[in-house]
């Protein structure tokens, strides 16, 4: 349970008082941010009973084979037999790619569901190996069940979405994601070219869990915030995997890439937990590539959540595009921002658009802060015109800016250097800018 404690003294709240009679910029309207196209039919839930019996499974399997699941043991291959079966049952198209490492005989898992433009691919992936120390139920047989369960979902709904969907499982990631460097290596360019997007899920079930967003495409990065919004459950951008699982390799062929984590041996900081609950001052998950990694080192209502933000991407990113977006000009430059300091900018650069801005104005804002109600955030035009978008409120308590404004900029020249100000006007709490967008 998260336990409010009051910090604001009377000074700061007469600092908000003061803050909330100065204002007189124009307003803005805030909406739901509308970069993602709404999915033609929503996602269905995702039985975790069903996520936990795949677990259960590989658990079997572990035990079965001298505990572990690691590549070139034969828990592995018994576990990719495992997977193939269960899509092969439910009418996927699947394929086994082999490579060597280490002197062994590694395998990928390629599932394609039949249908959908070949030319648009959404990808998900997970890493199907553990360590040799242990079964490696959180790492990775979380991300590995919950995207099986997943693709048997959309074989349940006959689900006909408009781009192709493909899944993989990858061996050998725990030796430097040597299975998706080889899948990806292996594609030609013109192939990799059709994959619009690439999802990847490595441990989604950590006993003591975080709730971390990749930060690497803007879409399919925000389909996620927007998910855990929804259910009123903060993220942070996942930093301690970063580079180190089988995003990497598509990421470094141009392929966008998103994905989830609920964090490893890195520690839960206090703030942490009182968002998310758990155990300060403890790692996410005390068993990462340990042999207490089994399947009572899951934390079911993660597993569930993430599960269902799964298959919320999936219904969501294969769909057409109904609207066009409009024309993004962005910038993704951290800017610092002094605790109960100056004001500080982030600038997006217009050019080579004649006329004026439209009266629908899209303002993406992403700010990271430990207490938004501290920010006044306003929209500055190229000639100083300043737009509102989020007064200082003393009683708003809840982290982070995340959220599309929209403008009646009609009257400002379109062309030039849009600024998104902020300011923290009260002690205490920290954070910093983390993109800004305009969308014509």
């Amino acid at each position: 349970m998260n336990l409010f404690v009051p910090r604001r003294t009377a000074a700061a709240a007469a600092l908000a008082l003061a803050g909330l009679l100065v204002s007189t910029a124009p307003a803005a309207t805030a909406s739901p941010a509308a970069a993602t196209p709404a999915p033609a039919l929503a996602a269905p839930d995702i039985p975790l009973a069903n996520v936990k019996a795949h677990l259960t499974q590989l658990q079997s399997i572990a035990t079965a084979n001298g505990g572990n699941r690691a590549h070139g043991r034969a828990g592995y291959k018994a576990s990719i037999d495992y997977v193939k079966a269960k899509l092969d049952a439910a009418g996927f198209t699947t394929s086994l790619q082999q490579f060597t490492s280490s002197g062994a005989t590694g395998y990928n898992l390629i599932a394609d569901w039949p249908g959908g433009d070949a030319n648009q691919i959404l990808m998900a992936g997970s890493h199907l190996d553990s360590v040799s120390a242990g079964a490696g139920i959180n790492d990775n047989g979380s991300g590995s069940a919950a995207i099986l369960e997943t693709a048997l979902a959309v074989s349940r709904a006959q689900f006909k979405p408009e781009k192709h969907l493909r899944f993989g499982w990858w061996g050998a990631e725990e030796l430097g994601l040597v299975g998706s460097k080889y899948y990806v290596n292996n594609l030609p360019a013109a192939e990799r070219s059709k994959i619009s997007g690439y999802l990847n899920f490595d441990m989604i079930g950590s006993p003591n869990p975080g709730y971390f967003v990749y930060d690497d495409d803007p879409t399919i990065e925000k389909t996620f915030k927007d998910y855990f919004a929804g259910l009123s459950i903060p993220t942070e951008i996942e930093t301690e995997g970063d580079g180190r699982s089988d995003h990497a390799p598509f990421k470094n062929a141009g392929v966008p890439v998103g994905g989830l984590f609920t964090g490893a041996d890195y520690t839960k900081t206090a703030a942490q937990a009182q968002k998310w609950g758990g155990t300060a001052g403890q790692a996410f998950d005390r068993c990462y590539h340990s042999s207490c990694d089994t399947s009572s080192n899951i934390d079911d209502t993660a597993l569930d959540r993430n599960s269902d933000a799964i298959a919320h991407a999936i219904w969501t990113l294969s769909a057409g595009t109904t609207t066009p977006p409009g024309d993004v000009y962005e910038t993704t430059t951290d800017v610092a921002i002094p605790d109960n300091g100056a004001a500080v900018t982030s600038t997006v650069n217009v050019t080579g658009r004649t006329g004026n801005a439209p009266a629908t104005l899209k303002v993406g804002v992403d700010i990271i802060h430990t207490w938004r109600g501290d920010l006044v955030v306003d929209l500055v035009a190229p000639d100083g015109t300043v737009y509102n978008l989020k007064p200082f409120s003393s009683s708003d308590s809840a982290d982070n800016v995340q959220a599309t404004y929209t403008v009646n900029a009609s009257s400002e020249v379109a062309s030039g250097a849009w600024k998104l100000r902020v300011q923290d006007k009260a002690a205490q709490d920290t954070g910093y800018i983390n993109s800004f967008k305009l969308t014509f």
